[in-house]
């Protein structure tokens, strides 16, 4: 059992982790939100994660019945097996009767038997954790506001004073907020459920934590079979390991040389590229050279169905399947409506901090931006990122870009400055016939060729050609002869 000044967990490790440890002991907390939000499931985590350390736990409900309590629970997976519960919501005696309840008169025990039921249910367990769920009913039980403050926040040290770590629930609306709660609370943790994009996307903020600082804006969460799961919002100054730099090379000769080398361990680079030019591909290659020394990578794939990449790279010769089998390559099919970012970030770090994945590769960006629902694409990315860079992960972010031809672009989303190495990817047309090149733009941490090269996507591969150097306008997509021809290098 915790004791002293250690935290007391809810029971739910990311909410733990972004309340820096879990609930500092012996005070009040208010979990607040819309019906729907998860308040109480989030209560019965807190209560039963008391329970498996040995604490007593006190459920005070003053709205739902117990079985019907009991019953929502085993519905998702929880098993309130070690709860004590008080239960105070009206039975159906109750209209009929025409009863009434005089609850918070703690200084007149004898005069309310409810007061009484909870003094004598407080003295005889003196539970570690109480729940009450929910709190504002009693608003509608005591004259008026001032008496409803005066005499909650008597409850809340009544309960503090005997040793119990508290959370209340709280249902707030516009002809009944709950301002006077939150002041007498020592933390609030927020809910928010909201339609985007046809999915419930569900928050969790926490808006207050006396005596502790905590990850503040909004965190994803789910409500599952399992309960409640909470995904943090990604915070990379949090995480950082050390790592040797290393090249890592793609395996193509004229790809690498162009590249000074390969890639570097724990950088970002952009494959850019209209649809279909190859940069999927061309990503791969860095992850099968990297299965070639035992490394693991992964793809999340937010465009393209597993067999679809397993068959195409089947055709050109690439061992995925072998890398699969081996462990040195996971494919996740990513459906972007379904994930939250905090939920797809959690998997990112389950990979690199558990599997050790050495690159990661998100194909493509356009997937991703879907999981964020309308949040800031940049901001984001960045966050994910910087994280995987400081764990010594290698990023390469597949960027589409809308022209097949004309105008160059690099990125169409603003992305850039987050990368260290920038490869493109261009169609072009020579003599009337549709061909690919490929050529890099920017490189951090070394040189790099300047040079533009044919490149093919072959049943024996990926093979990247002599320099065009017999042509200018490359960019374009329509390149012109330096000589009135086309020169070796279009062949």
């Amino acid at each position: 059992m915790e004791t002293g000044n250690s935290r007391r967990p809810t029971g739910l490790p990311g909410l733990d982790e972004v309340l820096h440890g879990g609930l500092i002991p012996e005070r009040a907390y208010l979990v607040r939100g819309g019906p729907g939000t998860g308040k109480t499931t989030l209560g019965l985590h807190f209560l039963l994660s008391g329970v498996a350390s040995g604490e007593k736990a006190l459920l005070i409900t003053l709205e739902s019945a117990e079985p019907q309590l009991r019953e929502d629970a085993a519905a998702q997976g929880l098993d309130l097996t070690g709860i004590e519960f008080l239960d105070l919501s009206p039975t159906r005696d109750f209209f009929a009767q025409n009863q009434s309840y005089d609850i918070f008169s703690l200084a007149d025990v004898e005069r309310d038997p409810t007061t009484r039921r909870i003094l004598e249910t407080i003295e005889r367990l003196r539970p570690q954790r109480v729940f009450v769920d929910a709190v504002t009913t009693l608003r509608y039980l005591a004259s008026d506001a001032f008496q409803f403050r005066k005499q909650a926040l008597s409850f809340v040290r009544y309960l503090v004073e005997h040793g119990a770590t508290v959370l209340m629930s709280s249902e707030p609306t516009d002809s009944v907020p709950d301002d006077d709660l939150r002041f007498m609370c020592d933390g609030i943790i927020d809910l928010d459920v909201s339609p985007t994009h046809g999915v419930l996307r569900r928050t969790l903020s926490i808006s207050k934590l006396r005596g502790s600082d905590f990850e503040g804006g909004f965190h994803s969460m789910r409500l599952t079979n399992r309960g409640m799961e909470v995904y943090p919002r990604l915070v990379p100054g949090a995480h950082e390991r050390a790592f040797s730099p290393e090249l890592i090379p793609s395996g193509i000769p004229e790809l690498d040389e162009m590249l000074g080398g390969g890639i570097e361990r724990g950088t970002i680079t952009i494959l850019s590229g209209p649809s279909g030019v190859g940069k999927t591909t061309v990503g791969i290659q860095f992850m099968a050279e990297a299965a070639r020394r035992g490394q693991r990578s992964v793809v999340y794939a937010f465009e393209e169905q597993i067999d679809t990449l397993m068959h195409r790279c089947d055709g050109i010769g690439l061992p995925v399947r072998e890398m699969m089998t081996s462990g040195t390559l996971s494919v996740v099919e990513v459906e972007p409506l379904r994930f939250s970012p905090g939920e797809f970030a959690l998997m990112v770090r389950r990979e690199v901090e558990e599997h050790d994945a050495r690159i990661v590769m998100i194909d493509g960006i356009a997937g991703y931006e879907l999981t964020l629902a309308g949040d800031d694409l940049v901001t984001h990315l960045h966050a994910l990122g910087r994280y995987l860079k400081n764990m010594g992960a290698t990023v390469l972010l597949m960027n589409e870009v809308a022209g097949i031809t004309g105008d160059f672009k690099a990125t169409e989303v603003g992305i850039s400055y987050l990368c260290d190495n920038l490869v493109f990817l261009r169609y072009l047309e020579i003599n009337g016939e549709l061909r690919k090149s490929i050529g890099v733009l920017k490189k951090r941490l070394g040189d790099f060729a300047k040079t533009i090269r044919q490149i093919e996507i072959t049943c024996d591969g990926v093979i990247v050609g002599e320099p065009l150097s017999g042509l200018r306008g490359l960019l374009t997509g329509t390149p012109r002869p330096l000589r009135g021809d086309m020169g070796g290098g279009a062949a």
